[in-house]
């Protein structure tokens, strides 16, 4: 077995698992994986080793040895409803949602009073629109364990959702009761008091909560957002890579529950162009994300790159395996620095964060070749609603209008087209966003597409 670090003395078997548990639970993924290794080398077949690393593999990105690993621990012990409960978080990570469900279902028959598979079943239910089921779900959570934050928080969401916002708030306010500093609680509380028309409340919410930490960028951006004052032209750096480390490793499942379309969006764009999949053009996927575009644009990539300001993000994209480089920058900063570079720059659901888009579209010209394409999406904003062009909504995303987009493109040289789209779902409703590709003349030549919005019936 392993040596122990002080005394050189062999240590037992449940030494060993102790200590792979502690790094694990310390976030030292790589040492644990080294000693997880090192004991299934000596017991290929002990049922809670091959547990715990199936666990460490998913928290690592390797699901599919995740599951692997769980059903070989469940093979061994068929009665460990802890088992099946985090094989249903594994599988329900890669949008296997019924093998999920049932995973969950096996559980509650081992372990009726398994809160976390009941409210994970839960949130299964939901993304399936079957809310009475949710609702009963996370209920049935509660009624065992009043003080169940995820139930409390899942029940907010679920509520939200369907319109009972002012339910929502309650469950909102119980979580922060529960858990003070609990950040999604926190920020979600305060977008229920704006739906319901109380952004005075939702102020209080934002600068009770920069007075406990001064410097949370979260917290600053959404009191912008809801205040309408100090907006800045963009989200700061610090906002955008807080909040897509936290949700990098969920972020794709979440999307999957709002019927996301912005890559696919960008994608058929570009192939309206009339640009053959021939592996002929070096491509930029500017805030690349988790990399959802990588796999549907490399059929014309010679060469592709990604940028995203979130490494957790960037470790995600990683594992699409389609990337030829993958860069942790800004993405102004990155295609202001890069003269004449790509063929073709495109952006999906990225610059919602950005509110003056002068900078980016003047970088991203420089940066085209002669010819280059750039595509992008963003959410549409009401003229009346945004005079100066774009309007930052309570939520923390900019909107901006067909007409902004437009005069901000012309004037960095390129020549645009617009197309109406929905993007995503959001609480039920669809997010009317504007699809744009923009085409780099070369000098004297003129406008080859009309700018006007048309709406997209495909």
């Amino acid at each position: 077995m392993a040596e122990a670090p002080d005394d050189r003395r062999p240590m037992s078997l449940d030494e060993a698992i102790a200590m792979a548990v502690l790094f694990q639970k310390a976030g030292h993924l790589d040492q644990a994986a080294d000693l997880y290794r090192q004991i299934r080398h000596q017991v290929p077949d002990h049922a809670d080793v091959l547990h715990y690393s199936g666990i460490l593999a998913h928290q690592q990105g390797r699901h599919d040895e995740a599951i692997d690993l769980i059903e070989r621990s469940l093979a061994l012990t068929p009665g460990n409803a802890d088992a099946y409960s985090n094989l249903g978080i594994v599988l329900k990570s890669q949008g296997r949602v019924e093998d999920a469900i049932a995973a969950f279902g096996r559980a509650l028959v081992l372990e009726p009073r398994h809160t976390n598979a009941q409210s994970n079943l839960g949130v299964l239910y939901r993304a399936q629109g079957r809310f009475a089921e949710a609702e009963a779900a996370y209920r049935a959570v509660l009624a065992i364990d009043p003080e169940h934050i995820d139930a409390w928080h899942n029940l907010g969401v679920l509520l939200g959702s369907t319109k009972r916002t002012k339910e929502a708030v309650l469950c909102y306010c119980k979580v922060t009761t529960l858990s003070p500093h609990h950040p999604q609680a926190r920020r979600l509380l305060a977008l229920a008091y704006c739906t319901i028309g109380r952004r005075d409340k939702a102020v209080e919410i934002f600068e009770q909560w920069l007075q406990e930490a001064p410097d949370n960028p979260v917290a600053r951006h959404l009191l912008a957002a809801c205040s309408g004052e100090a907006v800045p032209a963009r989200a700061a750096d610090a906002f955008v890579e807080t909040t897509f480390d936290q949700f990098a490793a969920s972020f794709e499942s979440k999307l999957k529950q709002l019927s996301y379309r912005a890559p696919t969006l960008v994608q058929a764009m570009l192939a309206d162009a009339g640009l053959p999949e021939s592996r002929q053009l070096v491509i930029l996927d500017a805030g690349c994300g988790t990399g959802l575009c990588g796999p549907l644009v490399a059929p014309y990539a010679r060469r592709l790159v990604g940028v995203d300001l979130s490494a957790g993000m960037l470790d995600q994209a990683r594992g699409k395996g389609v990337y030829d480089e993958l860069v942790k920058e800004e993405l102004t900063a990155f295609v202001t620095r890069h003269r004449s570079a790509f063929d073709v720059i495109l952006s999906a659901d990225t610059l919602c964060y950005f509110g003056s888009l002068e900078a980016v579209a003047e970088g991203a010209a420089r940066s085209l070749t002669p010819g280059g394409w750039l595509v992008f999406t963003v959410e549409e904003a009401v003229e009346d609603a945004a005079p100066d062009g774009y309007v930052l909504e309570t939520h923390g995303r900019y909107a901006h209008t067909a007409r902004y987009i437009t005069e901000v493109l012309r004037r960095a040289g390129l020549t645009p087209t617009l197309v109406r789209a929905e993007l995503r779902m959001e609480s039920g409703v669809p997010v009317a966003g504007l699809v744009v590709r923009a085409v780099k003349q070369d000098a004297g030549e003129g406008a080859l597409y009309s700018a006007e919005a048309q709406d997209h019936h495909g």
